[in-house]
């Protein structure tokens, strides 16, 4: 039996996503405890030219929409990705899940051969089929995203590990 499309992307970015969201509570929890301002971790980055982490979960999040609707054949959602507080992010992070969750399996029939068309931050497009953008593009971003965000949670001392970062599964 072969993995659908939908299995493949739906089922991995809320697995992520929600061991995402429950690092942050974590991260939140600490900082309280510890009396540090929340801002130190939400701003934290692992090198100056990078991305806070506060960034890092919005584009994790953008890829798990942006990807899922896409290959579902529908609109990608534009959100503002103006979330700066653990809350904030975690309430993104839910959005997101019941975004995607809204998608049923029927919407990736087809999927794989589905042309995706992309813009990666330039005005030169890119396409693909659903199948190359999801496992050489999609996926791929996605993890980038997630992995900073647990990577700049364990550099400022929340203890987190491996099944904290790979959420439920």
């Amino acid at each position: 039996m072969s993995q659908t499309m939908y299995a493949s992307s739906v089922s991995v970015f809320k697995q992520m996503l929600g061991g995402l969201a429950a690092n942050l509570a974590k991260a939140e929890t600490h900082a309280a405890e510890k009396n540090i301002e929340p801002t130190a971790f939400t701003q934290a980055r692992l090198f100056p030219d990078m991305f806070p982490l506060s960034k890092q979960v919005q584009i994790a999040c953008d890829f798990a929409r942006g990807v899922s609707a896409r290959l579902a054949g529908a609109e990608v959602p534009k959100y503002d990705d103006n979330e700066r507080t653990f809350e904030e992010l975690r309430g993104l992070i839910a959005r997101s899940i019941a975004f995607i969750d809204s998608f049923s399996e029927a919407q990736f029939e087809g999927a794989a051969g589905r042309e995706v068309v992309i813009r990666p931050g330039t005005p030169k497009e890119r396409r693909f089929d659903g199948q190359g953008y999801l496992l050489s593009y999609g996926l791929p971003q996605f993890f980038f995203h997630v992995t900073t965000a647990y990577a700049l949670l364990r550099h400022n001392g929340i203890e987190i590990g491996k099944r904290d970062y790979m959420g439920q599964y």
